[in-house]
């Protein structure tokens, strides 16, 4: 199979890295070839903190996934997440020169590029500007200002920024790791990708995806992203606490979380106990499974807060911003028992565990249907897209080129190749850049 048929989302995670394979099928739901799942050492809430560590891990979980679907991983898209994520609300606005001509895409662009041009604070980098809405001569509310006439465009919009340092380190993981980077994407818009429905962005919604390190968050309304965050507490949080407060090791704490947890004490019986092996000859332990789900609701209801804040932040409270569909949980996280139950409770909105299993094939693997996999598979979808996008890109070029050359030199064609290509996204241009850097790094 050659490469241009399939594609690969790569999540690199604090707990797991994950590898996915797969392509459209004539349906237009996604066909998983190959899948590699492998233990993350060497990334801490969402950072690379262990180079050499994330590098053996990403190729474990690569290798997987190519004896998986017998084939060759070459670029891979990958998700940015960690507590040095923040975002921020932006208006700017061009004028055009001439306002008898249709707004265009150009037009568009520039005023993208104008955002990227915001001072940031030092090793900082914009990572995303995501237009919201438009205002074409004062008229406000356009979501499509493509085709109109007017000669002043404003925007609003919602800009991610990171730090350049954590997204070059990942850039660099993925190259020594012997991969092209074929685009980065923030990880709460990639869940949202797999598990959202488009009724639901319209609505007004918010996802949280609980992972190992990081909570990520992502609001829509009127089908528009208007706020993301990271939480720089997850999973291995609720698994630190279990391990302090049970006095046992790690991976019994792990265990426990998953088989017995609960995030609502008062499910417990008082004399409902596990039994734990000792270490090496020591006695066993015994733990009370009210105990435990009473060290598991206490940190749960602090991330569950501080997204909230989060959520009232954006103006939840407000009449017009009301998020109407609720509350999606994602995530390995959104798998503890009663979770739904004590987030609805909290915050008094409607809750629902996102599955990212709409958008595939029929045949699918159940595993990868889990939340778990929900940012890996938006990666993959997201890596999809960036084909296809590729191969229209070229196809004009080509055609641009071919009409040239019928009635030209040789020279203009390419010249005119040239045009098509500048009218790439800026994020495209970003990525460009971001593997110049890695080029020329040691």
């Amino acid at each position: 199979m050659e490469q241009g048929n399939y594609s690969v989302g790569l999540d690199i995670g604090t707990t797991k890295i994950v590898a996915i394979i797969g392509r459209e099928n004539e349906y237009g739901k996604i066909e998983i070839l190959g899948t590699g799942k492998s233990k993350s050492l060497g990334v801490h809430r969402g950072v690379v903190n262990n180079i050499t560590q994330t590098i053996s891990s990403i190729q474990q979980a690569v290798e997987q996934a190519e004896v998986d679907s017998g084939l060759k991983i070459g670029s891979v898209v990958v998700g940015i997440a960690g507590q040095h994520i923040r975002s921020l609300q932006h208006s700017d606005y061009i004028t055009r020169p001439n306002s008898e001509e249709v707004i265009n895409d150009d037009d568009l662009e520039k005023l993208c590029n104008q955002v990227y041009k915001l001072v940031m604070l030092p090793g900082e980098e914009i990572i995303h500007v995501l237009p919201q809405e438009y205002r074409v001569d004062g008229q406000p509310e356009i979501k499509e200002p493509k085709g109109m006439y007017g000669g002043r465009l404003e925007a609003n919009f919602h800009v991610v920024v990171g730090q350049v340092s954590s997204i070059k380190n990942i850039g660099r993981c993925i190259k020594s790791a012997g991969l092209d980077l074929a685009n980065i994407t923030l990880e709460p818009l990639a869940s949202a990708e797999a598990v959202l429905s488009q009724e639901e962005k319209e609505a007004g919604v918010a996802l949280i995806d609980i992972g190992g390190g990081t909570t990520d968050l992502a609001i829509f309304k009127d089908g528009i992203i208007r706020h993301t965050s990271v939480i720089p507490f997850g999973g291995n949080v609720i698994t630190e606490d279990i391990k302090e407060g049970c006095s046992i090791i790690e991976k019994q704490a792990e265990l426990l979380k998953i088989k017995f947890g609960s995030a609502w004490p008062g499910e417990n019986k008082d004399n409902e106990i596990v039994s734990i092996p000792g270490l090496r000859g020591r006695e066993p332990k015994e733990i009370t499974l009210k105990n435990l789900s009473k060290i598991i609701h206490a940190r749960v209801v602090e991330i569950v807060e501080q997204v909230y804040v989060e959520i009232k932040n954006y103006g939840h409270e407000d009449q017009k911003k009301k998020l109407i569909a609720g509350i999606v949980l994602t995530g390995g996280g959104s798998q503890l028992k009663h979770l739904k139950q004590l987030v609805e409770y909290i915050t008094g909105m409607d809750t629902r565990i996102g599955y990212p299993n709409e958008h595939l094939a029929g045949d699918s693997d159940e595993e990868i249907a889990s939340p778990l996999y929900a940012t890996a598979v938006g990666l993959l979808m997201n890596a999809l897209e960036t084909e296809t996008l590729n191969a229209m890109e070229e196809a004009e070029i080509e055609a641009e080129g071919e009409e040239v050359l019928v009635g030209q030199e040789h020279m203009t064609g390419t010249s005119n190749k040239m045009s098509a290509r500048e009218r790439k996204s800026i994020f495209d241009k970003w990525s460009e850049k971001l593997k110049d850097f890695l080029d020329n790094a040691e």
